[in-house]
């Protein structure tokens, strides 16, 4: 049976003894009903899976010893999608949790000259990929970038192979057929699509167009089939 597992907010540093944040305590202490010489997994996210056991059971502060840490490899090369924000928030949010199950490494919103939502809560966003991290049992959370104009997203230096999916009838290569080892980065533009200056400004800095199929795909369904295309060529 598997241990239950959450989420330790970490420095990088874990001390023999750790007292966890309250909303974690009162989880395992008054939901599951925890107690004292229990055992549970942790993770911060940053690759360590951390075996604990219960040393003070008080639903405020539970106090765990550490038992054992292990450092959880990244599978593959980094993945990182770039997407819109959408009209629709909760949409976006179905697209942070799938991606993070998926195994993305980094996602960075995209405001565009079609992006029709420009508020950004990224605190809660946060909670979705811790969410979502835990569901799937990995030890790796996806880094959220703050949002950025595509203009000055696509001129920044970047060390991945960068495509862009758009809806524009030009020549494009299939996704799948792109795909190769190394980082990987890909652009998903709004509902409408990304513009067409923003398609040339892609291009004229080396991001290679693609398709994402046959069928018209909305922005968090698109960003979800090429981060899985992007995630299996790892």
């Amino acid at each position: 049976m598997q241990l239950p597992y959450f989420f330790l907010e970490s420095s990088g540093r874990v001390d023999e003894s750790i007292s966890l944040a309250e909303e974690t305590s009162k989880h395992i202490v008054s939901v599951l009903r925890m107690a004292k010489g229990d055992r549970l997994h942790l993770t911060d996210g940053k690759g360590h899976l951390i075996t604990a056991e219960i040393d003070s059971a008080h639903k405020k502060h539970c106090i765990v010893k550490v038992i054992e840490v292990s450092s959880v490899a990244r599978h593959g090369s980094a993945v990182s999608i770039a997407i819109s924000l959408l009209k629709n928030n909760s949409r976006f949010e179905w697209f942070l949790e799938k991606c993070t199950e998926i195994g993305v490494s980094t996602i960075r919103p995209l405001l565009c000259d079609r992006t029709e939502r420009q508020h950004f809560r990224k605190d809660r966003m946060q909670g979705i990929l811790v969410s979502a991290m835990l569901q799937s049992r990995q030890s790796w959370l996806p880094e959220l970038l703050d949002p950025l104009k595509f203009d000055e997203y696509a001129v920044q230096e970047q060390d991945a192979l960068r495509f862009i999916a758009h809806c524009d009838d030009v020549m494009k290569s299939a996704l799948t057929a792109q795909t190769r080892a190394g980082k990987m980065e890909i652009a998903i533009g709004p509902e409408g699509d990304f513009t067409a200056d923003e398609i040339s400004i892609a291009l004229a800095k080396g991001f290679i167009p693609v398709s994402l199929g046959e069928n018209r795909l909305r922005s968090e369904t698109a960003g979800v089939v090429a981060a899985t295309l992007l995630c299996i060529a790892r």
